[in-house]
C-alpha cells in the first residue's frame, strides 16, 4: 500500500478511465446509446474507492449495492438495443474495482486489465464461439471439464484392487491425457491442417505422455484414415520426446547416470528422429492430405479402452512381482517401465544419487525398463490403430530401441 491516500485514488480512478475508453468506443450513438461510458466508469471506480477509505467494508458494500440498483433502472431504456448485460456488469464489478485499489492495487490493475480485455473481444469471442467451433466441439469441452474438476479430484489416490496395483487416481489422469491430446492434435489441424497440425501435437505432447499420444494417433488415424502419414509422424515424434526428456531428467537427478546413458540416449533418439522425419516430410509433402473433419475432437470410448488395457497391464506386471518375488532393481525397473519409462529411470538414478548403487550398474534397469515401456506402447498403438499405423509405426519403435541397446553394448563405459 502506498504512503498517501491520493496515490490510490489515483489508481482507482485510472482503472475506471480503462474501463471507460472501451465502453465509451462501443456504447453508440443517439437516444438508444447504451448508458455506461468514460465518465460513469470511472465515477464509479472513485465511489468504490471512496466508501472503502470513508467506511471500510460495509460502505463499500452500500455503494455496490446502490450502483447496483441504478445499473439495473438503466437496463431497460437499452434492452432493445443491447439486450447483452455485460456492461451492466462491468458496472457493478467497477466500485470493488476501486475498494480493491486502496489496498491491493496490483491485483485491481490486473483485474481491471483482464475485464478491458474481455470488453473488447467481443466481436472475436462470439464469432469464434458461433462460427469455429461446432457443437460436437463444445459438447466434448463440455465433458473435458467433467473428466478434469469433477470426477478426477474425487477418485482416491491411493493403490487399490488385487495386489494393490491400480491407483484409480493416476489412471484417471491417464485418460484426461489421452483427451487432452487428442484435443490438441484436433486443434492443431482445424488450424495448420492435418500434414502440420498432427506432427507437432505429436512433438509437443510427447513430453507429457508419449504412450497416451501414440494412442491418441493410433485412434485418429483409424478414424480418418486419409491423416494416416501425418498420425504416424506424429506418433513418432512423440518418441523422439521421450529420448529428450530423459536426458533432462536425469542431467537434473544424477549426472554420472547420464554420463553412462548419453552415447545409449543419443543412439536411439536419432534413430528416432530419422524415423519420424521421414514420415514428416512424407506427410507435408503429400497431396492428399485430409480436411480437418468438424466431427468430435476425441472419443471418450477411446480412452477409456486404452486405461482399460493399462490397467490390465499393471494387474500383470504386479502379479508377476508377487509371484515371482523381488529379484532386484532390473525385475523392478521392467515392471515399472510397462506404465512410466521416465519414473523407472529416476527411481533407479536416486538410488545412485543416494550411493545405494553404482553408476556403472543403473545403465541395464533402465535400459529395461525403456524396453518394456516401448512394448507398451506397441501394445496399444496394436488395440487403439489399424493394420497400416501398426506395420508404420512399429518399426520405428523397435529400430530406436534396439540402437539404444546397440550403443549401450558397444560403447565402452
Amino acid at each position: 500500500m502506498f504512503a498517501y491516500p491520493w496515490l490510490e485514488f489515483a489508481i482507482a480512478i485510472a482503472l475506471g478511465l480503462l474501463l471507460g475508453l472501451e465502453r465509451e468506443r462501443s456504447k453508440g450513438e443517439g437516444p438508444g446509446r447504451r448508458p455506461a461510458g468514460i465518465r460513469t466508469f470511472a465515477l464509479a471506480t472513485l465511489l468504490g474507492a471512496l466508501a472503502t477509505y470513508l467506511g471500510g467494508t460495509l460502505l463499500l458494500a452500500t455503494a455496490t449495492g446502490a450502483v447496483a440498483i441504478f445499473a439495473a433502472f438503466s437496463y431497460p431504456r437499452t434492452a432493445t438495443n443491447d439486450p447483452g448485460l455485460t456492461t451492466a456488469m462491468g458496472l457493478v464489478l467497477a466500485p470493488l474495482l476501486g475498494g480493491l485499489a486502496m489496498s491491493e492495487p496490483l491485483l485491481a490493475a490486473a483485474t481491471a486489465a483482464t475485464m478491458a480485455a474481455l470488453f473488447a473481444a467481443k466481436a472475436p469471442l462470439h464469432r469464434f464461439v458461433k462460427n469455429v467451433l461446432t457443437e460436437a466441439e463444445i459438447t466434448d469441452a463440455l465433458i473435458f471439464a467433467v473428466a478434469t474438476l469433477v470426477i478426477w479430484p474425487q477418485l482416491p489416490n491411493r493403490y487399490l484392487g488385487p495386489f494393490d496395483a491400480l491407483n484409480p487416481h493416476n489412471l484417471w489422469l491417464l485418460v484426461i491425457l489421452m483427451l487432452a491430446i487428442s484435443a490438441c492434435g484436433h486443434i492443431a489441424t482445424r488450424m495448420l491442417g492435418a500434414r502440420y497440425g498432427l506432427p507437432l501435437a505429436g512433438l509437443v505432447s510427447g513430453f507429457v505422455s508419449s504412450t497416451a499420444t501414440i494412442g491418441s494417433m493410433a485412434a485418429r488415424a483409424a478414424r480418418t484414415p486419409s491423416a494416416m502419414g501425418a498420425a504416424v509422424a506424429g506418433a513418432a515424434l512423440s518418441t523422439v520426446a521421450t529420448f529428450v526428456q530423459m536426458a533432462l531428467l536425469l542431467l537434473a537427478i544424477s549426472r554420472p547416470v547420464l554420463n553412462i546413458m548419453w552415447p545409449a540416449l543419443l543412439a536411439g533418439g536419432l534413430t528416432a528422429i530419422a524415423y519420424a522425419l521421414y514420415f514428416t516430410l512424407r506427410s507435408l509433402a503429400s497431396k492428399n492430405e485430409v480436411i480437418p473433419e468438424e466431427g468430435r475432437p476425441f472419443l471418450v470410448s477411446t480412452a477409456l479402452g486404452l486405461a482399460a488395457i493399462m490397467a490390465v497391464m499393471m494387474l500383470a506386471a504386479a502379479f508377476l512381482k508377487a509371484r515371482f518375488g523381488e529379484t532386484g532393481v532390473a525385475l523392478g525397473a521392467a515392471f515399472a517401465g510397462f506404465v512410466d519409462t521416465h519414473a523407472a529411470a529416476l527411481s533407479v538414478a536416486s538410488l545412485v544419487g543416494a550411493g545405494k548403487l553404482p553408476a556403472q550398474e543403473a545403465l541395464l534397469p533402465i535400459l529395461i525398463a525403456m524396453t518394456t515401456n516401448t512394448l507398451t506402447k506397441a501394445f496399444l498403438s496394436i488395440s487403439a490403430g489399424d493394420r497400416g499405423f501398426v506395420l508404420r509405426l512399429i518399426p520405428g519403435l523397435l529400430l530406436s530401441i534396439a540402437a539404444t541397446w546397440a550403443a549401450a553394448i558397444l560403447v565402452p563405459h
